[in-house]
């Protein structure tokens, strides 16, 4: 069974997340964001890392509002 990955830019990461692009590579130099893989030397991102990376604000958030 072939399992298919899809794979994000940086232009599709900042509509995913509505980060600007300048806070994504903010966040990476910080290590508060998944880092990319480079493929064929563009930046790319997994996008079930995205989505978990999305998920997990969610997740924290859930026991800090009232």
């Amino acid at each position: 069974m072939k399992h298919f990955v899809q794979l994000l830019r940086i232009a599709d990461v900042s509509k995913k997340t509505t980060l600007a692009k300048s806070t994504i590579w903010l966040k990476i130099a910080k290590q508060e964001f998944v880092a990319p893989t480079r493929i064929g030397g563009i930046c790319v991102w997994k996008e079930s890392d995205v989505d978990d990376w999305i998920e997990s604000h969610f997740q924290s958030e859930k026991g800090t509002t009232a």
